[in-house]
């Protein structure tokens, strides 16, 4: 267990977030997903990212990729046949998968630390089965001790379920750990209500002022910079 004068208080588990905190889901230059639907951008992510669609497929009731992909085209209300929703399940995958495999140095560098300075991390994300198809493969994989998956546990971010399931694996009381996020689906006030300190990291994803005021109302510690986490946490 580490003492760490910074956060007041012992820390052995570090959490962390995966989307827009380790890793980022860009488009690559070849066709997108939606430009095979006729769509933009914005669209295809409004109903991609639909509560009811999400949190379906989030929580594991829809583990088929190719039905995750229908149910969005369906809610979009177009018509493509099965090798076009088979095309577009495999571009998604494949855009994942570049996410977790190109995961930038800085931050593998910074996980290597901190798991070499006897912090113990682990992962809490919320994603459907085709975000995570290639996690196994990817370099973030073995620094980390345990992946609390929302798809698998059935629970999502900010239940404090997916909290209490994550603090079970790690064998760690709230208090002795800290969640480390960009904000998004309310995960620092989740954290936080379930007895968690939290740093809010904008490495990767700068909020709009309003968003971010208020994300950051439930952060404990702030970092600009993903190197600023270990500076939290260690005071180094």
């Amino acid at each position: 267990m580490n003492m760490r004068s910074n956060t007041g208080s012992y820390i052995d588990v570090v959490f962390f977030d995966l989307f827009y905190t380790l890793i980022t889901p860009a488009y690559p230059d070849s066709k997108r997903e939606y430009e095979m639907l006729g769509i933009s951008e914005s669209e295809w992510a409004s109903y991609a990212e639909d509560d009811e669609l999400f949190r379906r497929r989030a929580i594991g009731r829809e583990r088929d990729p190719h039905r995750i992909i229908e149910a969005i085209i369906e809610k979009i209300n177009v018509s493509a046949d099965v090798p076009v929703i088979r095309e577009i399940a495999g571009r998604r995958e494949e855009r994942m998968k570049n996410a977790l495999m190109e995961v930038d140095p800085v931050i593998l560098d910074e996980l290597s630390v901190l798991k070499n300075q006897g912090f113990r991390l682990c992962l809490i994300t919320n994603a459907d089965v085709i975000d995570v198809m290639h996690w196994e493969a990817s370099p973030l994989r073995p620094l980390f001790e345990h992946a609390v998956i929302s798809c698998d546990v059935g629970y999502m971010k900010p239940k404090r379920e997916i909290y209490r399931i994550a603090c079970d694996r790690m064998q760690v009381k709230p208090e002795n750990s800290i969640f480390v996020g960009d904000g998004g689906s309310d995960e620092l006030r989740g954290a936080r209500e379930a007895g968690i300190k939290t740093i809010l990291t904008e490495h990767l994803l700068t909020r709009e002022p309003g968003q971010r005021k208020r994300i950051k109302g439930y952060a404990s510690f702030a970092a600009d910079d993903f190197r600023d986490i270990r500076r939290i946490l260690t005071g180094q």
